[in-house]
């Protein structure tokens, strides 16, 4: 408790700032969701304040994400279509899915797995990272079009037939479930049919034309329909957003743009009576549990998305442990990964009782918790307050909100969330893979087919999908350079033989390093420890990487970042049997000879020793 009262100001300035910033995002996320905007907000609060109370990271401020809301939007556009379109009878389903996937993260942070999600190959992540951008703007394109497939009614029109057919499907469902379906005698089927209404069947069609337009195929299948249907004045107020958030953050990045955005477009909308279309309302009063969870509890309807909230809590884990490393990067200190999990579970539990979509930690929230001078648990839970504070106030105001204006934020979202270091690396990765006449980047190819079926298939498989061809294609690798170099074994970190006469009084200067392994996907974490190691009496490293026969696209940039801190602390490295493999990598984006020039690779240790002999004498 001492602790967590030692940064008062600070965290409370840091916590109020992330508060306003998380406020668009989670009533966008909570539209996007399909939940409307107050569980996006719900979740915003709850997930923010008991993350921060019971999580392993001081400065992380947690909240629904890109990802996280991308996998929520599937699952809960699946659970309300088998719930006849009705949003209120599937309710209970959903939210008891994303309690299991709150659950399930306290069980994986309880069993110690937080340490294994650094396995997670970077193109896998980058394909996941990049195929969630994709879809956040095919999206919310037609929102921000003002095109709503739902009110088409020519489009719906077109799933009368089909509607008919689901209507007495579900009719013959009811009478086999009752006992009463007799095949030679359809009375009582032909008098339930006719009690069917043209308003039911109306509104089945709507729900089949909504989830025809659904997801990103959808989005693009309605694309044509929703040209020919523009709302003209939904299409400035998206526009109008999207270029104030770019334009604003050139003037000054004090203020969050999203936040200048959302106040100057929704001013605009009302002040000016606009006939625009808001958002869902938000009701006023504290946010109340959902008891329905437990009073209509079923196994036998949970049961088809176990693996679905289990995809949810990963994700979550992941998402919330990348940031925490962010965190870790900018505040110097070491975050508990198995203590941030369970903080995660009991956000996410919580948050699905009251209602709220699931989330995770939220990197640009924490980043601006961070730099606004938060630095314990306390920004954390003032952040969840902020946001319960302004719910109780402005509920009512928020209501007002045009939708184009969430739209339009979701879209810089979805920009904003690809990997475009990835994207842009595609061009220089070596080229270690033949199908048919092509040759091919096999990290290439890894991150493509994850971003494809992503995109358009489906979010959960495509991972499990890229994590084994990244796993094959990683035991192929290592298992061709086990071949060729097959003396390889394990060595204790110790002085080489050539190293044994190294002179003492360079010792307090130089430090030397041994790399005995590839530097992949899962070996990153233990390498990004190593400026840790490095001693402050340190002038220069020199790098042993005769035995570093293979690097990836994970422990390439492991490598800049690693360089980048020995640089920011004026430390020199040098490289002493680098091979061809890896120097190949390091070329292709500029560490050679950007960070390492030419004069700092040497073949032998002995010329090595030789240079920084010369060197250090020069100094003094």
């Amino acid at each position: 408790m001492k602790n967590l009262f030692s940064n008062i100001k600070g965290d409370a300035f840091g916590g109020i700032t992330a508060g306003i910033v998380a406020l668009p995002l989670a009533l966008a996320f909570g539209v996007s969701s399909g939940l409307g905007p107050t569980a996006g907000l719900y979740g915003a609060i709850f997930i923010s304040f008991f993350a921060a109370l019971f999580g392993g990271t001081n400065t992380q401020i947690s909240g629904p994400t890109a990802p996280m809301t991308a996998v929520s939007m599937v699952v809960i556009a699946g659970i309300i279509a088998t719930n006849d379109g009705d949003v209120n009878k599937a309710l209970p389903v959903i939210l008891t899915v994303f309690l299991l996937a709150g659950l399930m993260q306290i069980g994986l942070g309880a069993l110690g797995l937080g340490k294994y999600i650094r396995y997670i190959p970077y193109p896998v992540v980058s394909g996941f990272m990049t195929a969630i951008g994709v879809i956040i703007l095919l999206t919310q394109i037609l929102p921000s079009l003002g095109y709503y497939p739902k009110e088409d009614m020519e489009f719906v029109s077109q799933f009368k037939p089909q509607a008919e057919e689901v209507i007495l499907e579900n009719i013959l469902k009811e009478e086999a479930g009752e006992g009463i379906l007799v095949l030679e005698d359809f009375k009582e089927t032909i008098a339930r049919a006719d009690e069917v209404s043209q308003d039911a069947i109306l509104k089945e069609s709507q729900t089949l034309a909504a989830k025809e337009a659904s997801g990103a195929l959808g989005a693009i299948k309605a694309f044509p329909r929703a040209l020919q249907n523009i709302n003209w004045l939904e299409l400035i107020l998206a526009l109008g957003t999207i270029f104030i958030i770019y334009g604003f953050k050139r003037i000054t990045k004090a203020v969050p743009s999203t936040l200048v955005a959302l106040i100057v477009m929704s001013g605009i909308a009302v002040g000016f009576g606009l006939d625009y279309r808001p958002i869902e309302e938000i009701p006023s009063g504290l946010p109340i549990p959902n008891l329905e969870i437990f009073t209509t509890f079923n196994l036998s309807s949970i049961t088809p998305y176990i693996f679905t909230a289990l995809t949810l809590a990963l994700l979550g884990a992941i998402d919330s442990l990348l940031t925490s490393v962010v965190a870790d990067n900018m505040t110097k200190t070491k975050h508990k990964p198995n203590k941030e999990l369970v903080g995660q579970g009991i956000g996410n539990s919580i948050a699905a009782v009251f209602g709220g979509i699931p989330g995770a930690g939220a990197t640009i929230r924490t980043v601006v918790n961070i730099t606004s001078g938060g630095k314990t648990k306390l920004s954390g839970m003032i952040a969840g307050v902020m946001l319960l504070i302004i719910l109780l106030g402005l509920g009512p105001v928020a209501s007002q909100i045009p939708a184009a204006v969430l739209a339009g934020i979701l879209i810089t979202v979805g920009i904003g969330v690809m990997d475009y270091k990835g994207l842009k690396a595609i061009p220089s990765l070596p080229k270690d893979m033949k199908l048919g006449p092509l040759k091919l980047s096999s990290e290439v190819v890894i991150m493509l087919i994850v971003l494809l079926l992503s995109t358009f298939w489906n979010l959960v498989y495509a991972v499990g999908i890229g994590l084994v061809i990244a796993s094959l294609m990683f035991m192929k690798k290592i298992g061709d350079l086990t071949a060729i170099r097959s003396d390889v074994k394990t060595l204790k970190e110790e002085a080489w033989k050539d190293e044994i006469d190294f002179p003492e009084y360079l010792k307090e200067e130089v430090f030397i390093k041994h790399l005995k392994g590839p530097l992949f996907f899962g070996s990153t974490s233990e390498f990004q420890q190593l400026t840790l190691q490095i001693p402050d009496t340190a002038s220069y490293v020199i790098m042993r990487l005769g035995r570093m026969q293979y690097m990836d696209q994970s422990g390439l940039y492991a490598m800049e970042d690693m360089l980048q801190d020995l640089k920011k602390k004026e430390i020199e490295v040098l490289f002493v049997g680098l091979l061809k493999q890896p120097r190949y990598m390091m070329e292709r984006i500029d560490i050679i000879p950007d960070f390492i020039p030419e004069e700092h690779i040497f073949t032998k240790f002995d010329s090595c020793v030789k240079w920084i002999k010369q060197h250090v004498n020069d100094k003094h």
